[in-house]
């Protein structure tokens, strides 16, 4: 099996593979490749899976087969966010616990030697890119040279020169432990996979000259080896898989959006007016990176916010191309928390965006309208928005601009979380990681500490945008004033020190300053790991934060420690006034 040489900026492979029983009765192991069109080629890659049943029981080869076979289509039912490590490795223990719960329900439901019970190999080749998954004593190579290069640890534990056993195989156990590594890749790479009929009976420099001798033929490679390992003695099942890299794309990938941002950028507008589709009612928002109006649907009249990127961004290709992502990342989100994109239903001559028209106010506004809120109030916006946020972190993607002109409140209370322009899609950094360059996408004063040291974002990022928001709600302010973004070392992170928001709100309770300084904490190990952390120490009381004895005055309420020592050494001052006043001269 060959890839066509597809588009310029498309991965394509060849790939030869070739599988026999040998001297068995039956042949337990199994193999697969799919290498899926644009844009999942680009957002999840290609994946070729080996997997070997082991030979003491009956059902080896329905396990190897299953495992294979769910594998292929498992993965590309994943999230396009999603990285290919939480894919795969969410695939594979689905289909370990499928494979045990097998075994348990059969005649032997506690011998794993006659159970659902299989070695599992899986390359996944995305970008530049070769991610492994590895479960057992199969093995993936890569070819170095005149020889090959093991790129998998057998999971096999030998007893004695005659005795030895699987360690780890999949559906053995309730839980597995996958191996997962991966490694850069160009063209002209080859890749090997095999099962041990195969590589316990020859030497890896005889498969590379094999390979070599076939030239392009990769599956006559394939049958060659099958063929030279039986001669050798190999008593086994004999699988190989040989995957050459043609050529990886220089950048991004192609199409990975679906083609919608080679369009050019739609003009601006003066409303009213019809475009494609669409009529512009009003301008809301004309800003230095778009402008956004609001439009009639004309074939259903739904109110939707369409915008336009700015002329001064037009040429540059990585600000379309974080404009096209909004969109495309609000079709990946069902919340009742995140704004939603308006159906698409016919296509477009321009590159725009259409999001649904929410009437209501953002959080700006609302705080303006409530100075003093309460803290019922307060809580009922964070649990809200961070609902929709943790609706971006189980998709692996990071908001980064989390403020609250990011944040809209509908008539009937509803939050949503909206604007997702600076946002990072794992499953799409890694297909370009210059993506995830280094640089500062939202407001300063929102932004985690981290990210002005140039660390990535993480949702512990997002944690610490939503605390500052709930902090800023209660006083008015932030919590470490405009120090942070002048913070731009460890040394000068370590000195920041956080203004009790009970300087603003004194009845406000102590436990409740607690969440709040843990969720804004410069360091992001000490910070909540999750927003539902965080919610729930807003609501319930955690002793951790109402032990005054945990944490010093100036750690707890600087302003307080500051005016009290002034006010301590004010008095001493007086009294060794009175003091010289009152002693005689002499």
């Amino acid at each position: 099996m060959s890839g066509s040489a597809a588009k310029a900026r498309d991965l394509t492979v060849s790939i030869g593979q070739y599988s026999a029983a040998g001297r068995k009765d039956a042949n337990q192991d199994f193999h697969g490749v799919l290498v899926p069109p644009q844009p999942a080629l680009g957002l999840k890659g290609i994946a070729v899976a080996l997997a070997d049943g082991i030979s003491s029981s009956a059902v080896g080869a329905a396990a190897s087969e299953t495992a294979v076979k769910s594998f292929l289509s498992d993965y590309y039912a994943t999230p396009d966010t999603w990285s290919v490590k939480t894919s795969g490795q969410r695939v594979i223990a689905a289909t370990n616990s499928w494979l045990y719960a097998q075994t348990r329900r059969g005649l032997d439901p506690h011998d794993a030697d006659k159970g659902y019970v299989t070695t599992f190999s899986v390359l996944v080749l995305k970008s530049r890119t070769a991610h492994i998954f590895h479960v057992g004593d199969a093995r993936v190579w890569r070819v170095a040279g005149r020889s090959l290069e093991q790129l998998t640890e057998d999971h096999r534990v030998v007893v004695s020169a005659a005795e030895s056993y699987l360690g780890r195989a999949l559906g053995a156990n309730a839980r597995v432990e996958i191996d997962y590594h991966t490694l850069g890749i160009e063209a002209g790479d080859v890749l090997v996979l095999t099962t041990d009929g195969i590589h316990e009976h020859l030497r890896p420099r005889d498969m590379v000259s094999m390979i070599v001798a076939a030239g392009d033929d990769l599956g006559a490679a394939a049958r060659t080896i099958v063929e030279a390992a039986h001669a050798a003695g190999s008593p086994d099942n004999l699988t190989i898989q040989i995957v050459q890299i043609d050529s990886v794309p220089e950048g991004e990938p192609a199409d990975l959006l679906g083609g919608i941002d080679g369009l050019d950028p739609a003009p601006l507008l003066d409303p009213p007016a019809d475009f494609d589709g669409y009529h512009l009612l009003r301008t809301l928002h004309s800003g230095p990176r778009s402008r956004v109006y609001l439009a009639a649907d004309s074939e259903t009249g739904a109110r939707v916010a369409l915008k336009v990127l700015s002329l001064d961004l037009r040429d540059d290709p990585a600000q379309r191309k974080r404009f096209v992502m909004e969109e495309w990342i609000a079709r990946r989100i069902d919340s009742p928390h995140v704004l939603k994109a308006h159906p698409q239903t016919r296509r477009r001559s321009h590159l725009y965006t259409v999001m649904r028209y929410v009437e209501g106010q953002t959080l700006t506004q609302w705080m303006r309208d409530h100075a003093v809120p309460e803290l019922e109030a307060v809580r009922g916006i964070i649990e809200q928005m961070a609902k929709g946020v943790q609706a971006f972190h189980r998709r692996e993607m990071v908001h980064q601009d989390l403020r609250p002109e990011n944040v809209l409140i509908d008539a009937s209370g509803t939050v949503q979380v909206i604007d997702f322009g600076a946002t990072k899609v794992a499953g799409v950094v890694e297909g370009d990681p210059r993506i995830d360059a280094a640089e500062i996408l939202g407001t300063v004063q929102y932004t985690a500490p981290e990210c002005f040291l140039g660390e990535p974002s993480t949702p512990g990022s997002d944690v610490f945008a939503v605390g500052v928001m709930a902090y800023q709600m209660l006083t008015g302010r932030l919590p470490y004033g405009g120090q942070v973004p002048r913070a731009r070392t460890r040394a000068a992170q370590r000195k920041l020190r956080y203004v009790s928001a009970r300087s603003a709100r004194p009845l406000l309770p102590v436990w409740v300053d607690g969440a709040l300084r843990k969720a804004v904490h410069p360091d992001p190990a000490r910070r909540y790991r999750a927003l539902s952390e965080f919610v729930h120490d807003l609501r319930h009381p955690n002793p951790a934060f109402t032990d005054a004895r945990r944490a010093s005055l100036l750690e707890r309420d600087p302003l307080l420690f500051w005016r009290l020592l002034s006010l301590v050494l004010g008095l001493v001052a007086l009294c060794l006034a009175a003091l010289l006043i009152g002693r005689p001269i002499r």
